[in-house]
């Protein structure tokens, strides 16, 4: 495996893996790294012939500047892990190299990144947007590879890409769980052990909610029981608790018939935001 560290580097990489008329792939990451993320790489590995995996703490997208200060960096444990899982190339940029000075672009994707996410974190799918992008035209790929556990991103970074006409196709894998449920997520080092046991409440009362409004309970009474129950577990604040039509991410009051629906949580132990999200499958599917 090669890491690279500049975009002219990455593009003369590319460039002669393209002559040689290889399909390239490229996993977007921010690094601290977990099973969640060598399973993005298996699924590119299993459709690509080159792959590119990006460790990029982005500045930008943070809307608290603790939340940057503390973000694991494992560089090196990074790298030893992607290149036991078959990368091609790490590609490791500086702050510097990605928003070099004089800097002063922004992408905006509206609609899909109102409320959830894009309501309380201000600016956050912005900085999302604007390095997603960077990266697809650095690497050249023909296929991005994200997880659905941030699956506003999902579909923040889709609508993007459909609407600037960028040559690449997103491929959504799903999300990776410990053995108690709880999604893989380079935050879930910080939490200590209480909280680490208290955060396996989320997603059994978020399949709870999914599984009580399928089958055609109340979709408010529903909702507002998750959060009670994720409030006596200790999540303190509960940010939302949603459903959502997957295509657009409109809100849902009802679940209409043979529309496809997600429940997406977000919720904090301590210092710590978790995120998840459920299908609900519709009714009469």
């Amino acid at each position: 495996m090669e890491t690279i560290s500049t975009v002219a580097g990455l593009r003369a990489c590319v460039r002669a893996w393209k002559r040689e008329g290889a399909r390239v792939g490229v996993v977007p990451t921010m690094g601290a790294l977990h099973a969640g993320h060598l399973s993005l790489v298996q699924a590119a590995r299993a459709r690509m012939d080159r792959v590119i995996t990006t460790v990029f703490v982005n500045p930008i997208q943070f809307d608290n500047a603790d939340d940057l200060a503390t973000y694991p960096r494992t560089l090196a444990e990074d790298g030893r892990l992607l290149a036991q899982a078959g990368v091609d190339v790490l590609y490791a940029p500086t702050a510097a190299e990605m928003y070099p000075p004089g800097f002063a672009t922004r992408i905006t994707v509206a609609g899909v990144s109102a409320g959830l996410c894009g309501g309380v974190r201000p600016g956050h799918f912005d900085g999302v947007a604007t390095v997603v992008c960077k990266l697809f035209m650095q690497t050249l790929a023909d296929c991005a590879f994200f997880g659905e556990k941030d699956f506003q991103q999902v579909q923040v970074i889709r609508r993007m890409v459909a609407d600037l006409d960028l040559p690449v196709e997103i491929v959504a894998c799903p999300t990776r769980r410990e053995a108690d449920g709880l999604a893989l997520s380079s935050r879930n080092r910080r939490l200590v052990p209480a909280a680490r046991q208290a955060a396996a409440v989320l997603p059994r009362v978020l399949a709870a909610c999914a599984s009580d409004i399928a089958a055609g309970g109340d979709v408010a009474a529903a909702l507002l029981g998750a959060r009670d129950r994720l409030a006596a577990a200790g999540f303190d604040p509960v940010e939302y608790v949603e459903l959502r039509a997957e295509a657009d991410l409109q809100p849902l009051a009802i679940l209409p018939l043979g529309t496809p629906a997600r429940l997406l949580v977000a919720a904090w132990l301590g210092d710590v935001r978790l995120i998840d999200n459920m299908p609900v499958p519709p009714q009469g599917g």
